[in-house]
């Protein structure tokens, strides 16, 4: 005989209510315990025009990402623990470049992270390796050969950014989306441990549910592992991983461009990742789409800010929609048991502090108003209905609930963002809210709610069609240079102790071994800039080759970058150590247009000078021409670029680009 109680209670699970009433209960059961809204910087390089902003700007753009009470006060930040390798959308360097390299200010994850905590003393940090440094796979592509050696290189990470930045890492991955490796997840459990970081859980294995049957057969496996992770999991998990009692986690979803249905697709995962699979936290890839627009997933993110140089960004839905969950409920606030899927469609979860007070969430999003990129969305429909929710055990006493609503209006495109409306009246424990299709609710006890705003920024301007940079720069804040994207590589900031002389501070390539890759990498290494739109333009670069068989290049009109860099097209001016020259159409140096003598040697500066205007390029050294009249039948537009042939050491100084027309 099941009692009133698991009959009320299997009632609201599993969406079989008799009518369209829905019980709060508190005392009824509690669910599991809420462990935070989160974004994702990096994989790969997400994040890397943010750091070009000009204040305010950029603080603005931090505030509506990490502030409470402000934009989406985001409760996790998750970062890429950078390997040298393209991730996505470019490289995010190594704090180790080699065995005996330990540097940890390069690139910007520091830096962001530093930013999050500063505006939220209790966001949750997190690392994960997309891709290893060349010394780790020991020639392989694989970083598990030397499980000890992979581990101590991810706990110096964790012990980096505490010494250095004064930042808590609070949870590791393993490798992001690959095969997980047992003997390595133990080891790196114990590498954690005897370096004193028995706090720092291991999340595993960011991919799919795999991981989960081998904990149930594994204790030392089971023992080694905090929080079972899975990516993109369709709002729904597998009974194995219910079965291992860990906690579950999305911890990479949404991937989704940041229009209206990507907010309509953010808001339902956010409420039926919990309700179809138990699942305490999402994290969103990514963060916020602050990378060139023709790279690979472009405008993803909770908003764009991807013009540093104009200063514009944009505050696009899905920060709202993350604000009607974040800035009203906290980690270690606790699911009711009675939460679900709403009658006529929706759904519907409730949370609470222990003390009393009550948060809901509600979401009415259509089907094709909320479609991910990925998974597939199995058909439903919703409709207007009118729900009624009963407020029981601790709530019962609750008197007024304050009221957040969202309306996507497809048709006229006139939406209501996060909007705070008239109070809720409880009578006799009893509330009715009528609910229209393509909405979001947040039903609260919580006060201090906030749709921050500031001034609008500056309007939306392509990349300067003239632009220099000298990179004299003596103590740089960051180790990148301004709107260049390495995609395979690194470029960084350098000293140029040898030459006291103009070239004192310089670009500098410096990966010298192919990365333990994710994606496809180039076998040259490359770094775009500026608009993807160029047509006809000049390109000039000082160039230095170190490596006695090395080569380098510059280019323009390339087409592809990202995890399509090692197809990309555009024209090559390559210069050799042994006193050659070669005019390509790939970045692979196949399709040759032009070569011949150069009598460029290393360690020698040279200038090169890259002319491209309608079907012809035309290219000189030293300010003489070299070739002319090669025929570039496509691509018609893309980026300028540096690069050089080989995973090598190489510097580049005075880099000049005059775009004379394009697309815009």
């Amino acid at each position: 005989m099941i009692s009133a109680r698991v009959q009320l209670l299997l009632a609201s699970w599993f969406c079989v209510c008799s009518a369209e009433d829905y019980f709060l209960d508190d005392l009824i059961g509690l669910g599991r315990r809420f462990d935070g809204i989160g974004g994702l910087s990096g994989g790969g390089a997400t994040s890397r025009l943010l750091i070009n902003y000009k204040e305010p700007y950029r603080s603005q753009i931090l505030d509506y990402l990490f502030k409470p009470n402000f934009g989406a006060s985001l409760h996790i930040l998750k970062v890429e623990i950078g390997g040298d390798a393209q991730t996505t959308d470019g490289t995010e360097p190594s704090h180790m470049h080699s065995e005996k390299d330990e540097n940890y200010f390069r690139g910007y994850e520091w830096w962001l992270m530093k930013e999050a905590k500063k505006r939220n003393p209790n966001i949750t940090l997190i690392g994960l390796p997309w891709a290893f440094p060349g010394w780790i796979g020991n020639g392989t592509n694989w970083p598990y050969t030397f499980p000890d050696i992979t581990a101590n290189y991810v706990v110096s990470w964790v012990i980096g950014a505490k010494h250095y930045h004064d930042l808590d890492i609070e949870y590791i991955g393993i490798w992001n989306e690959r095969d997980f490796n047992a003997k390595y997840i133990t080891v790196l459990r114990d590498a954690l441990d005897r370096a004193g970081l028995k706090d720092v859980s291991i999340i595993a294995a960011d991919g799919n549910w795999d991981i989960s049957n081998a904990l149930l057969t594994d204790p030392y496996l089971n023992e080694a592992v905090g929080v079972i992770g899975v990516h993109y999991p369709g709002t729904t998990t597998v009974k194995e991983a219910l079965l291992t009692g860990k906690r579950l986690w999305s911890s990479e979803d949404y991937s989704t461009f940041n229009n209206d249905i990507g907010a309509g697709c953010w808001a339902r995962i956010l409420n039926q990742n919990y309700i179809n699979g138990r699942m305490t936290s999402t994290i969103s890839w990514n963060l916020i789409a602050s990378y060139y627009e023709d790279l690979s997933f472009g405008g993803d993110g909770l908003m764009t800010a991807e013009e540093p140089w104009s200063g514009n960004y944009v505050v696009e839905s899905p920060i709202w929609i993350t604000a009607h969950t974040t800035q009203f409920t906290q980690p270690g606030w606790t699911y009711l048991d009675t939460v679900g899927h709403l009658a006529q469609g929706g759904s519907y979860v409730a949370l609470t502090d222990g003390k009393g007070n009550l948060t809901v969430v509600i979401e009415t999003m259509s089907h094709n108003h909320s479609q991910c990129i990925r998974p597939a969305l199995p058909p439903y429909s919703v409709s207007p209905q009118t729900a009624t929710f009963r407020l029981k055990g601790s709530f019962a006493a609750l008197t007024e609930l304050q009221q957040w609503y969202t309306k996507f209006d497809f048709e006229t495109k006139k939406d209501v963002l996060f909007k705070k409306t008239n109070s809720i009246k409880i009578q006799n424990g009893y509330f009715n809210l009528t609910l229209d299709v393509d909405e979001v609710y947040t039903i609260t006890s919580v006060s201090g709610g906030q749709k921050g705003l500031y001034p609008d920024p500056p309007i939306s301007a392509p990349f300067p069609r003239k632009y220099f940079d000298d990179f004299n720069v003596r103590n740089p804040p960051f180790s990148e240079a301004p709107y260049f994207a390495d995609q395979t590589g690194v470029f960084e900031y350098f000293n140029n102790l040898t030459d006291p002389g103009p070239h004192a501070f310089t670009l500098r390539q410096v990966v010298t071994q192919r990365p333990v890759t994710w994606a496809y990498d180039a076998d040259q290494t490359i770094s775009v800039v500026g608009d993807h739109n160029w047509q006809d333009l000049t390109v000039s670069c000082d160039i230095y080759i170190e490596n006695m068989n090395g080569g380098v290049f510059i280019a323009a009109r390339v087409d592809q970058a990202g995890e399509s860099v090692k197809n990309a097209m555009g024209v090559f001016f390559w210069v050799f150590a042994n006193g050659t020259y070669k005019v390509t159409n790939d970045i692979g140096g196949k399709k040759v247009l032009a070569e011949g003598l150069s009598g460029t040697q290393p360690g020698i500066w040279h200038t090169l000078t890259l002319t491209v205007k309608g079907y012809f390029a035309f290219g000189m050294m030293n300010g003489y021409p070299l070739w002319k009249n090669a025929v570039v039948l496509q691509p018609k537009n893309g980026w300028a670029a540096i690069g050089t042939h080989t995973y090598e050491f190489a510097q580049f100084d005075n880099f000049l680009v005059n775009a004379e027309t394009d697309l815009h």
